[in-house]
């Protein structure tokens, strides 16, 4: 079985600034140690063709906001 990488994209503090988008979530399968937890897509393309894992893009579920209880 491949190994999986999973990523996904990062919130951003300024805009303005290029940093990198997405942001590492979880390794399942694979023998990797990373030393960023900000990467560029094509850098996480790059790792997982030359560890055979495949990338899966997580959700960024968005929180439903808070509702105030009124008394």
């Amino acid at each position: 079985m491949a190994g999986k990488i999973f990523y996904r994209k990062r919130i951003q503090g300024e805009q303005g600034f290029e940093q990198p988008r997405f942001q590492l979530v979880a390794i399942a399968n694979v023998n990797l140690k990373t030393y960023a937890r900000h990467f560029r897509l094509h850098e996480l393309e790059f790792i997982a063709d030359s560890v055979g894992a495949e990338l899966s893009l997580l959700s960024s579920g968005v929180r439903p906001e808070k509702t105030k209880k009124v008394k």
